[in-house]
């Protein structure tokens, strides 16, 4: 949604980055760039909400931050095929939350490859976000990365991953080129995102729109 809204738009939405509704996220990501002054790290849209949140997107390496200042799922392509995923499953924002595996930008640039000490320090975040959103129980990782800290997450020994029953799926980044291919493979990929966002959504009790 926000990579694709209007500069008007994208005021309003930064203007509203500290509503209660997920201020807490948001005053996170605040004290995460804080701890490297010279980075950026990119806000949650406010359409999204910290107590009725269930599922988690979790994002590679989607190259450059975003111009909106919110996190997005990558390029305008990106953020189109996951509107589409949400928009046929009836998956409503409040229901999902998106995070960055390196939650940090460097202003101007594009991220390279991440390192494995870049996934690393992204999994202490990823620990506070998770305890700001109480109700969560799934993580759609995607892409490469994303699943290497999911895996790092799982190791954990942090009481609050078993005793939430913590699940996460592994499926394909959004755009780049792990979504390279021909029509129908791309076809393919979308359709397992579908599957995994469907099974998240119904063992978190949230019911999928009808076809």
């Amino acid at each position: 949604m926000t990579a694709l809204a209007p500069e008007s738009f994208r005021e309003q939405l930064m203007s509203r980055r500290y509503e209660p509704n997920v201020a807490v996220v948001n005053e996170l990501c605040d004290s995460l760039q804080s701890v490297k002054p010279h980075t950026e790290v990119p806000y949650v849209d406010p359409m999204h909400d910290v107590d009725e949140c269930r599922i988690i997107s979790l994002y590679s390496n989607i190259g450059g931050a975003d111009p909106s200042g919110f996190i997005t799922a990558g390029d305008d392509d990106a953020a189109t095929r996951m509107l589409g995923i949400q928009w046929k499953l009836g998956l409503r924002p409040e229901f999902v939350m998106p995070w960055n595996v390196h939650p940090w930008h460097t202003p101007g640039e594009v991220n390279g490859k991440f390192t494995p000490d870049q996934i690393s320090s992204g999994l202490k975040p990823l620990l506070k976000f998770l305890a700001l959103v109480p109700r969560a129980s799934v993580i759609v990782a995607h892409g490469t990365e994303a699943n290497r800290l999911a895996n790092l997450l799982l190791k954990t020994e942090v009481p609050m991953i078993w005793r939430r029953g913590l699940k996460t799926y592994k499926v394909r980044s959004l755009s780049g080129r792990a979504f390279a291919g021909t029509p129908a493979r791309q076809e393919q990929y979308l359709e397992d995102m579908r599957v995994a966002y469907t099974d998240a959504m119904a063992r978190t009790g949230l019911a999928k729109a009808a076809s």
